[in-house]
């Protein structure tokens, strides 16, 4: 398998997207425009050259888009092998060119998401086990601070306090989510406009900034649901998901 690295330079020609084929799709288009602005902040995208679902996205701790403590360690948005991709060793080609990569930028480590048990959208937590990680640091909800240091004695990354206890303050449904998952271009407006329909209180907060998102009180930002203050999921809700939650 090869491999090319997506930069501000060749991104408009280079399919990105997970799920996705079309590089006219609003989900696809808001998701390179959202990487576009992360490459001065040290994003890498690195890509399988077919296209698919194979790739790594990566950036310097300090500009993820997370409420964590990782001063020095490198963070992975998403490392993600699937469909006829699976049981190549691609997985493994691409965590070790971010290993490498990160050694050479003088990282401390790596640090990713997960939790105890297999979730929807985060990191198999069986893989980064066997591929030397441990957990950090876990929140009240279950999601887990993975990390693999490279040297010993070594501060590990840690989440901020306002993702340790994930809770929001207004009742009914409120929403954090960023342009970092494509999905949510699409799906965002759906469930927004289904909640109106049906009376539902519903409060969507897109997070912008890398400071909004540093700050949030939920160590996943791609999209956190929560309803009445308490975090529900991860998993974005497309509308047969939304409607199945609200009882419809």
């Amino acid at each position: 398998m090869e491999y090319i690295k997506v930069t501000s330079e060749n991104i408009e020609n280079e399919h990105i997207c997970c799920a996705i084929s079309n590089n006219n799709d609003i989900q696809v288009l808001s998701k390179k425009a959202w990487l576009k602005e992360r490459f001065d902040d040290g994003l890498v995208f690195l890509k399988s050259m077919e296209r698919g679902k194979c790739f790594i996205e990566y950036i310097p701790a300090e500009n993820a888009w997370n409420p964590i403590v990782a001063d020095g360690y490198m963070y992975i948005d998403c490392l993600w092998v699937a469909g006829s991709f699976k049981g190549n060793g691609y997985s493994t080609d691409l965590l070790n060119a971010c290993i490498e990569d990160s050694k050479a930028k003088g990282k401390k480590g790596l640090c990713i998401l997960s939790s105890a048990k297999k979730r929807t959208f985060l990191a198999d937590p069986k893989y980064l086990k066997y591929k030397g990680f441990s957990v950090c640091d876990e929140a009240d909800n279950g999601i887990q601070l993975w990390c693999l240091p490279f040297v010993e004695k070594t501060t590990l990354p840690k989440f901020k306090e306002c993702a340790k206890h994930p809770h929001v303050d207004e009742m009914g449904y409120v929403l954090y989510y960023t342009n970092q998952c494509p999905f949510n271009a699409k799906y965002v407006p759906i469930i927004t406009d289904i909640a109106k329909e049906n009376s539902i209180k519903f409060k969507a907060i897109y997070l912008q900034s890398k400071e909004d998102a540093q700050n949030a009180p939920t160590p996943i930002t791609t999209y956190a649901l929560f309803l009445d203050g308490d975090y529900i999921t991860n998993e974005q809700m497309n509308e047969k998901r939304f409607l199945k939650l609200i009882g419809k």
